[in-house]
């Protein structure tokens, strides 16, 4: 019915209908049908109102205006008690982000408060002295509202610029290992595909020299070998410990329940494996944030001398909540086939992911003699 970026906001403030419902069963013949016919114009305008602030759309003061005209002929040719209505418009008029058209909302919602007041006292000589205190709260809540709104602007354009700070680091650091990667192994696989091409050439005109040229290609694969582990071994590495604090915090923030069951120690886990194994629960526990819609988190950590087994469950919407060739996941199992790992996921009664990593990998047992 409402934007679901404003919660359950929009839906405390229906309770407060049931007032004019009830006060409008004292009326009878065409003046109820039009009470009836505006209370409902009203619910509906206060329905656009919310849409028109997640649109940004220009209806806004034209929804705003039917608000305030209902108030004032309800408070005017009724009963004066619907004055209280008023909190619905000062709620939007807070949302102007201009001072003018701000203070201009505000007038109007004052002339429709007072007008009605001095109206009745003078018409009818009722003493509605009770009401003004009412009508200074209401005329003071838009500035609440308005600094509320000012609130969640800033918050959202420090997201907004975070984000920003952080793709820009990431492809900062893209860049950088891509050009290590370049000046260090460019040359070094270039020779190693001359040579390799020079030994098929000559393996059956010269043995001896293909030997020769086939130890040359190995002790430069062993060169690169150690110029990959140095590279490696360079760059920033997240380790499993730290990860999973911070995947608790953010988890904890999102309102959403964790459980970890794991093993104590990961020390006799390569660092590369870790920042790998990292990155992909980044990636897991932000799509349980954004699209699971899960109320707990449970993520199981196993190893054996051999494997490493990292589960993230979930129960929430399962997969049909999201789209499992996306391109999170798709860097997920890129990321995991770097270090001969594999991904699975299941979507029963919430969504599981399972990774699956060798701790003993076919590199590390071809270069054990380095």
């Amino acid at each position: 019915m409402f934007p679901k970026q404003f919660g359950m906001f929009p839906y405390i403030f229906l309770v407060y209908m049931l007032i004019p419902v009830f006060m409008m069963r004292s009326e009878v013949g065409i003046k109820a049908i039009l009470g009836y016919s505006m209370i409902a114009l009203f619910l509906i305008s206060y329905r656009q109102l919310f849409y028109s602030i997640y649109k940004n759309s220009h209806s806004f003061t034209s929804w705003l205006s039917v608000q305030l005209s209902i108030i004032f002929i309800f408070s005017l040719f009724y009963e004066p008690d619907y004055l209280f209505l008023g909190f619905y418009p000062a709620i939007f008029i807070g949302w102007y982000p201009k001072k003018k058209t701000f203070y201009t909302g505000l007038a109007m919602l004052f002339i429709i408060q007072v007008v009605p007041v001095l109206y009745h006292t003078f018409q009818e000589t009722q003493t509605l002295g009770y009401i003004f205190p009412s009508i200074i709260i209401l005329l003071l809540s838009p500035f609440g509202f308005r600094s509320l709104r000012k609130r969640m602007e800033l918050e959202k354009q420090l997201q907004q610029a975070n984000a920003k700070i952080n793709e820009y680091a990431a492809r900062e650091e893209r860049m950088r290992i891509a050009r290590d990667l370049h000046d260090t192994l460019g040359h070094t696989l270039s020779l190693i595909t001359l040579k390799s091409q020079l030994v098929g050439r000559v393996a059956s005109i010269d043995p001896e020299r293909a030997k020769s040229e086939a130890r040359e290609i190995e002790n430069t694969s062993r060169s690169a070998l150690k110029q990959v582990r140095e590279l490696v071994s360079d760059m920033r590495t997240v380790k499993l410990t730290d990860e999973l604090v911070e995947i608790r915090r953010i988890l904890q923030a999102a309102g959403i329940g964790f459980d970890l069951v794991h093993h104590d120690g990961y020390e006799d886990i390569p660092l590369l494996t870790q920042n790998i194994l990292s990155m992909c629960l980044k990636e897991a526990t932000t799509n349980v944030i954004k699209h699971s819609g899960a109320a707990h988190c449970v993520i199981t950590i196993k190893h054996s001398t051999t494997e490493l087994t990292v589960t993230v469950k979930d129960d929430g919407i399962g997969l049909a909540g999201e789209n499992s060739d996306g391109n999170g996941l798709k860097g997920m199992r890129e990321r995991l086939e770097l270090i001969d790992g594999s991904l699975t996921i299941t979507g029963q009664n919430g969504t599981i992911v399972e990774m699956k990593v060798p701790l003993v990998r076919k590199s590390e047992k071809a270069g054990a003699g380095l």
